[in-house]
Parts: C-alpha cells; structure tokens; sequence
C-alpha cells in the first residue's frame, strides 16, 4: 500500500453540523445561547470590573447593558461561532443561570475538526467542577456524537492562563502560528493545541474519574488533579 501520501482515512463521511441541542451533566448544562441570557451574562462577566477577563479577546467587553444586550442578541444568531452558555448549575435547579460563555468555530465537517474558544467564565466557574465537565461535555459531544477527529484550542501565545487550561484538559501544542491575527491593534501570535479521536478514549476515562464525588472532600477539594487521573488510567 503507497503511504507516501499519508495514510488512507476510515471514513471520508463528514461531521455533523452541532445542532444546537443542550448537554446536561451531573454539575451543569451547556445550553445553546439565547437573546434572553444577557442579564446573567452581564451579572457575571460584563461591566468595567469585569474587563479584565476579555484582555485577550478581540472585545473590549461587555461594558454596558446596552452593548452586552446588543452582543448576546448577535451572538445567538451565529452559526460559526456557535455560542454556549454555561450555568452556573445543571439545568434541573431552579437557582442555576448562565454563568460562562464557550463556542463551536472553525466548524469544517468535511475534515471533521472544529474549535472550541470564546471561553469566559465568571467566577462561579472558574476552577470548579461545572467548569471541567463544561469542557467534557462539549468535548464528548463532538467526538461521539458529532464525529469529529480533531478538535483545536487556539489561543494567543502569551495567554499562558489558557494554554495551561488547555494542557490540563489533555490538549497537546503543536506550535505557534507568528502574526496570525491583528488583535486590538496588535500582533498576535496564536499558539494552536489539538486532541485527536484516537487520544479521547483516555482523555474521557480522565475526565469520568476527576468527576467522581469519591474525588472530592467534604469541602469540595479536588484529591487527585485531571492530569493525574488521566495519566493513571494511561
């Protein structure tokens, strides 16, 4: 078999489009955002105190209600990206509400591989168990139920925040694309990081054991980091 081309692919069946369903966990659901999110939104991650969470995106921010308003009205509309929000909660409780922001994009069926970004959580979600099994959720969600082969993390490459972020969810850098984009006026370089089919199967076994209850104290401490449950069952 001539493999000088590389090797021959499964399956030259496309990906399917996500179809903005929402994904519901044991700590939280994803759900496809809606014009009626903005004032959650806005609690969590707009005006002038929250600015500094956009500091790497192409937004100033959610400044004012108006243009948090105007920009989750926009964003629902979008087909690549297609925006998430996170809740605070899983869907059933009543008190949980949209605490956090991620999309779909860079949506390309036929090479099967999309993009996960916009990622901005508020507090709520920062660090916690709603926020990895956000990221689990939508991971799962293209690789088993959408088809994907490759699902990208692109972030500017001074953000270390968010390459570590990656890293701890099993992403794995493959380099840096120099003056990718012109961001606020500035050179960005972006740093790209991938996890490919083949790879999930140990990175949801990861995922699964980190959100066990068993892997959390009475205070909600995590015992073992993702990381270490992922390489464990390696």
């Amino acid at each position: 078999m001539d493999t000088s081309l590389g090797p021959l692919a499964a399956s030259v069946e496309p990906a399917l489009l996500p179809p903005r369903t929402p994904l519901h966990g044991r700590y939280t659901s994803v759900v496809p955002l809606h014009p009626q999110h903005w004032r959650a939104i806005y609690r969590h991650l707009g005006g002038g105190e929250n600015a500094w969470r956009w500091k790497y995106m192409p937004l100033e921010g959610l400044l004012t209600e108006e243009i948090c308003e105007a920009t989750i009205a926009a964003w629902s509309a979008s087909k690549d990206p297609l925006y998430y929000t996170v809740l605070s909660g899983p869907a059933s409780d009543p008190a949980s509400e949209p605490a956090g922001i991620l999309s779909y994009l860079a949506i390309v069926p036929n090479h099967r591989r999309i993009e996960i970004g916009w990622v901005i959580f508020g507090d709520a979600l920062k660090h916690s168990r709603e926020g990895t099994e956000a990221f689990f959720l939508f991971m799962k969600h293209a690789f088993v139920d959408l088809g994907y082969l490759r699902v990208e993390w692109k972030a500017n490459n001074l953000n270390a925040a968010s390459l570590a972020a990656a890293r701890r969810l099993g992403f794995t850098f493959e380099g840096v694309f120099r003056k990718h984009m012109i961001v606020k006026g500035r050179h960005r370089d972006s740093a790209w990081l991938s996890i490919l089919d083949d790879e999930w199967p140990a990175a949801r076994k990861g995922f699964e054991a980190w959100l066990e209850e068993s892997n959390f104290d009475e205070n909600g401490k995590q015992k073992k980091g993702l990381s270490e449950c992922r390489d464990e069952l390696q």
